[in-house]
């Protein structure tokens, strides 16, 4: 039995007008990723070079499997900073051992996405909300900021956590590096200002929209080529001890798979399936984000599948691990890419330029490159974002900050096991208390509200409530309590007067042996009290269920197509035991 490879469709219909707007755009990603690509690699510990080759491989991998035909993949800030917290304390950044445990973490890794892609798992995604990846990222991008700061200032530490970073600059004004803190801190200046003023001053001076962003990303990169001329010119690094990149390798690496340890491989595991969750929700959510805009769909399971290889290939080129990187898709996108051949002409121009020129940024200071993730992950926190959750769901706002704040004092380890067990614990307390309403109906209509919303009309010995969830074993309790209190209410407004209670069950969508149990004592207690029980709106499934209990036989009222017909026969019914009809 033969197997019959196929040409991603987006190649076999490629549409000929894209071509120029694809290469054109793969040129323009790569020059403006290149100094982000080697800054990143810096982040997670590993030779400069390797942030080259982690923008070659898999972003051509990617591009011939995933499904998106403008998300681009690459280094990310988010698994640098996973990488170098992990594996700091396992062997020396930059050492040979630790760049084979940065591939085997690309390895399990992508394994790990490929697996849940080829199995269709990409629900899992969703064990983290929006606001608890906000959080986390957050959190990632203080971690970042700190961690980077070293660099600006030309400052020796002796240890390795971002956090030293911090205690150093409170405890002590330190060795600051005069060269190294005044490139540092001018060139933050000058790209803070430059995305701040330039989107605002350019279109006075009649430069064109759609150029506008693309210089403003151009930024970094003048940058890093003017003070890698200027450092080069004047020797800063020979002369006055300013840290720069350093010797890159010449060439390209062959593929080489890493040595497996299994020893390595289970003090790798937790941090593998934190870098392949936070993989997964970024690159699924980019993925599905663009599609949306563009009008075009995405299969997530082949959107993990391209991203776990994508790793599986960052494993044997290097070892630096790749996600879907925000900012570099938003290139891609302002850069004019219509397919993914834009990822493949960029991918083909960095190997290019790894290959070939990369020693050309051998004098480049690590101030300024340091000073382009600051500013690059400052960025990542979205305060607006941050505001407008705390102000529409509190628990969602405590969610987003306690995962942000649990990856600055714990890590990030325990910050994403945080945000995973806040994200369930949310679910749960919304699920334990439900929103139950008293309702009426609004006057000349069948519609009924809530008494607190809205004018309604009640009658003094009916009381309606509407259970707004389904009824499970974790919310019988508090309807069961919100049921009682409104009870003791009626007949306290009502001096006696209440008669009948009716459940309108709209909303309820399942139903446990639980909540049926508590329903048939519901009913032997309202019974008792002279109090007849009537539900309304019972979807069939709910019906199914109680129709296979003795339920519907002891109720003592009766089961109502809508709350309205439950209003007009019980408005002529009042005495105690009646029994309306349907």
């Amino acid at each position: 039995m033969s197997v019959q490879l196929r040409l991603p469709a987006w190649i076999r219909h490629y549409p000929k007008h894209a071509l120029s707007s694809d290469v054109l755009a793969g040129l323009m990603v790569t020059i403006l990723v290149l100094p982000q690509s080697l800054g990143l690699a810096l982040v997670a510990g590993l030779p400069p070079q390797l942030g080259l080759y982690a923008a070659c491989f898999p972003v051509i991998a990617y591009a011939l499997i995933g499904s998106s035909m403008v998300q681009a993949v690459g280094p990310v800030a988010i698994t640098a900073i996973i990488t170098f917290s992990v594996l700091h304390s396992l062997a020396p950044a930059g050492s040979a051992t630790y760049i084979g445990l940065a591939a085997v973490l690309s390895l399990m890794s992508g394994a790990l996405i490929l697996a849940c892609g080829v199995f269709r798992l990409g629900f899992l995604s969703q064990l983290l909300s929006r606001p608890v990846v906000n959080g986390f990222v957050a959190g990632s991008a203080i971690l970042i900021i700190i961690s980077q700061f070293k660099y600006v200032l030309g400052i020796h530490l002796s240890g390795n956590q971002p956090l030293d970073t911090l205690r150093f600059l409170l405890s002590s004004s330190g060795d600051i590096q005069f060269y190294a803190a005044l490139l540092g801190l001018g060139a933050m200046a000058i790209l803070a200002a430059g995305r701040l003023l330039l989107p605002k001053v350019l279109p006075i001076l009649g430069i064109p929209s759609q150029y506008i962003q693309f210089l403003v990303r151009l930024l970094p990169l003048a940058l890093v080529v003017f003070s890698t001329a200027l450092v080069a010119h004047y020797q800063l690094d020979t002369r006055y001890g300013l840290n720069v990149v350093g010797p890159i390798a010449a060439g390209l690496p062959g593929f080489n798979w890493p040595d497996l340890n299994l020893m390595q491989m289970r003090a790798l595991l937790v941090p593998a399936l934190i870098i392949a969750l936070i993989g997964m929700v970024q690159n699924i959510s980019m993925a599905q984000a663009l599609a949306v805009k563009r009008q075009e769909k995405v299969d997530p399971n082949a959107e993990l599948i391209g991203l776990g290889l994508a790793n599986l290939v960052a494993a044997g080129f290097g070892g630096m691990p790749v996600g879907g990187g925000v900012s570099r898709s938003a290139i891609n996108v302002a850069a004019g890419a219509q397919t993914p051949l834009a990822s493949i002409v960029a991918g083909l121009f960095m190997l290019v330029l790894a290959g070939g020129a990369a020693q050309l940024f051998e004098h480049l200071p690590l101030s300024v490159l340091a000073a382009s993730i600051i500013v690059a992950a400052a960025t990542m926190i979205d305060a607006k974002a941050m505001i407008r959750t705390w102000r529409h769901d509190r628990a969602d706002g405590v969610a987003l900050f306690l995962t942000a704040g649990g990856v600055l004092v714990f890590g990030l380890s325990i910050g994403i096991a945080l945000g995973v067990l806040l994200t369930i614990a949310t679910l749960l307390w919304r699920a334990s208390t439900p929103h139950i309403a008293v309702v009426g109906r609004i006057s000349g209509s069948e519609h009924f509200r809530n008494v607190e919303r809205h004018a309604v009309e009640t009658l003094p010995h009916a009381l309606f409530i509407r259970v707004d969830e389904s009824m499970v074993f974790s919310n019988v309790a508090a309807i069961e309590m919100r049921i009682q209190q409104e009870l003791v209410r009626a007949e306290a407004t009502h001096a006696g007067m209440l008669k009948h209670l009716v459940l309108v069950m709209t909303a309820v969508n399942q139903m446990d042996a639980t909540a049926i149990d508590a329903l048939i004592e519901l009913n032997r207690e309202l019974s008792a009290s002279g109090i007849v029980l009537h539900l309304a709106e019972v979807k069939g499934p709910i019906q199914d269920k109680l129709s296979r209990t003795d339920f519907l036989q002891s109720l003592t009222g009766q089961v109502y197509l809508s709350a309205h017909a439950a209003y007009d026969t019980l408005s002529t019914e009042g005495a105690p035991g009646a029994h309306p009809q349907q």
